[in-house]
């Protein structure tokens, strides 16, 4: 099972990065999903949510600036995150919730990838 999530880089305050987050390896089907943050020395947090229907919930901080999306058929997630703030640096993970065909849902993190916005 992988869960690899993509898209990080160095940018302007102001622009814009697009995070992408993919799921393999025998997975049935794949519940909610999500994209969290942790800033250095601190816990991780969620940044949005959404459903397998589509149902979406953004932290209030990026609200408006940022969209989470799903292709439930290619088991992917994104993130869209415009006017990007510095304040915004951090490594930011997926974390998706896999069912293997049992009816039971298992959490699973991708590895992180970093998002630096410069001032």
């Amino acid at each position: 099972v992988q869960l690899q999530a993509y898209g990080g880089g160095l940018v302007q305050a102001g622009g814009f990065l697009r995070l992408s987050c993919t799921a393999s390896g025998g997975i049935f089907s794949v519940n909610g999903m999500g994209w969290y943050r942790q800033f250095s020395g601190e816990q991780r947090e969620l940044v949005a949510s959404i459903t397998p229907g589509g149902i979406t919930k953004y932290d209030r901080f990026v609200k408006g600036r940022f969209t989470i999306s799903r292709d439930n058929a290619k088991k992917m997630m994104y993130l869209q995150m415009n006017n990007l703030k510095p304040e915004d640096t951090a490594v930011y993970y997926c974390k998706a919730d896999l069912d293997f065909g049992s009816g039971w849902a298992y959490s699973y993190w991708g590895r992180g990838t970093q998002v630096t916005v410069s001032s």
